[in-house]
C-alpha cells in the first residue's frame, strides 16, 4: 500500500523541506515529493502542521514500561522495553544489558538474536554493558560481578550472530588484543565505566575501540595535567560519544561545553541509559538484588549513587533544545542520525529518504510528540 503524510515539514535528516508529502510503501519511504505530484489513488494522512522527522535511535536502554532487561533477558522483555519506548518516540535501540552473571548475558544477547529474527518492532541490536569493567568506576554496577575477560568470554561473544552489537569495557579489565579482536569480529567496543588515563585511552582506540558510554560518567575525568578518558574521547576525532542530557548525570555547562569542543564531526549521539520506569508508573525496581529508586526524575541507589536515568528520547531533544540551546534540526540529529551512522545502520534508519524504513514522529511546535510510526505502522501513545 501506497501511502502519502502531508501538512507537516519534512526533516529528512539533513535537510527540512517545507510544502512536501512523504511517500511510503511497504513500510518504506519511496520519496519526498510536491503534493502535485501524488496520484490520485495515494492514500493520505494528513497531519496538522509541526514537522515529520527520522525515528529516534538510542543505544543504551535498561529497561522501560516496568521491565528490566537484566531481570526479563527473554523476547518478551525486549517486546516489552522497546514498546514503552516507542510511545516516546525510540523507533530502534539497544536493549541493554549490565553487569550480571555470564548465564544472564548470555541469555540476552540469545534473546536479542530471537527477537532480531521475529521481528520484534524496535529491536536494533544489542548493547552489554559490563562485566569487563572496572572496579573504581562501578557507578551503579555490582563490584562482586565486574571481572576481567577470559578465552572463553571472547570466544563466545565474537560467535554471536547479533549484529549491531555494541560491547562497553574498561581497559583495566580487557587487553588490547581482545579488544582488536571484537573489533575484527564486528563488535563495537566502547570504553567505559573506567579510570584510564589518556595515554591508556588512546592505545585502547588504536586496537579498536571506537566510541565511549555516557561522557563524563563513571570514567576519569578532564584534568589540567591529566586529561583522562573524558579529555581522550573529545580529543579523538574518529571516536563517537554517547552522553545522557538529563539535567542530572552532567551540569549543563560542563556538558554543553563539551559537545562544542568535541573534534570530529557528527560523533555524538544522545542516550537514554534508561531504566524500568520509563514509561511506567513504577517508582522502584531492583538492580542486582539492591533497591533503586525514582525521586524528582532522578534515579539513585539507597547510598545516592545514580542508578541509570529516567529519560526518554524525547524528553532528550527536550533538554538539548530548551536547555542546551541545539537548534531542532542538529537535536534531532543527535537523537537519531548520528546513532545510525554508528551502529552502520544508515541506510534504513535515522533518515527519511528512498529505502530507509518509514520510522518516523511527528513533533508540534511546542516539541511535544503527536504521532509515532515504526515501519508505516502507527505506535499508539497513550
Amino acid at each position: 500500500m501506497t501511502v502519502a503524510y502531508l501538512g507537516a515539514d519534512i526533516f529528512d535528516g539533513a535537510t527540512r523541506h517545507a510544502s512536501s508529502a512523504l511517500v511510503a510503501e511497504g513500510g518504506r519511504v519511496a520519496a519526498i515529493v510536491p503534493p502535485s505530484e501524488l496520484g490520485p489513488d495515494v492514500a493520505t494522512v494528513r497531519l496538522d502542521g509541526g514537522l515529520l522527522a527520522p525515528g529516534f535511535v538510542d543505544i543504551q536502554v535498561n529497561g522501560g514500561g516496568g521491565v528490566l532487561f537484566n531481570e526479563a533477558p527473554d523476547v518478551e522483555g525486549i517486546r516489552a522495553i522497546c514498546a514503552a519506548h516507542a510511545r516516546f518516540g525510540s523507533t530502534a535501540l539497544l536493549p541493554t544489558v549490565i553487569t550480571d552473571r555470564p548465564e544472564v548475558t548470555f541469555a540476552a544477547i540469545e534473546a536479542v538474536e530471537a527477537a532480531m529474527r521475529g521481528g520484534v518492532p524496535g529491536c536494533a541490536g544489542i548493547h552489554v554493558e559490563g562485566p569487563f569493567l572496572s572496579v573504581a568506576r562501578k557507578g551503579a554496577h555490582d563490584p562482586a560481578l565486574i571481572r576481567r575477560m577470559n578465552d572463553a568470554d571472547l570466544e563466545a561473544l565474537c560467535a554471536s550472530r547479533v549484529r549491531p552489537f555494541l560491547l562497553t569495557v574498561a581497559p583495566e579489565s580487557v587487553t588490547a588484543a581482545q579488544i582488536s579482536a571484537l573489533a575484527a569480529a564486528g563488535i563495537r567496543v566502547s570504553l567505559g565505566h573506567t579510570d584510564a588515563s589518556y595515554e591508556t585511552a588512546h592505545r585502547a582506540f588504536a586496537a579498536g575501540a571506537s566510541c565511549v558510554t555516557h561522557l563524563f560518567n563513571a570514567m576519569s575525568q578532564l584534568g589540567n595535567r591529566e586529561p583522562g578518558l573524558v579529555g581522550a574521547a573529545l580529543d579523538a576525532p574518529d571516536v563517537w560519544c554517547g552522553f545522557i542530557p538529563d539535567g542530572h548525570h552532567v551540569h549543563p555547562a560542563a556538558l554543553g561545553a563539551a559537545l562544542r569542543a568535541k573534534r570530529g564531526p557528527r560523533t555524538l549521539i544522545a542516550v537514554t541509559d534508561a531504566m524500568p520506569t520509563v514509561g511506567s508508573p513504577r517508582d522502584v525496581f531492583e538492580l542486582n538484588g539492591r533497591e533503586a529508586r525514582r525521586e524528582n526524575g532522578r534515579l539513585t541507589l539507597a547510598d545516592g549513587t545514580l542508578a541509570g536515568s529516567d529519560l526518554s528520547m524525547i524528553g532528550a531533544l527536550h533538554y538539548l533544545v530548551r536547555t542546551l540551546g541545539f537548534d531542532l534540526e542538529e537535536a534531532l540529529r543527535l537523537c537519531s542520525t548520528h546513532a545510525a551512522e554508528f551502529l552502520g545502520l544508515a541506510a534504513t534508519h535515522g533518515r527519511l529518504g528512498p529505502g530507509s524504513r518509514a520510522d518516523m514522529v511527528w513533533i508540534d511546535e511546542a516539541l511535544e510528540l503527536k504521532g509515532v510510526w515504526i515501519g508505516g505502522t502507527p505506535v499508539a501513545l497513550g
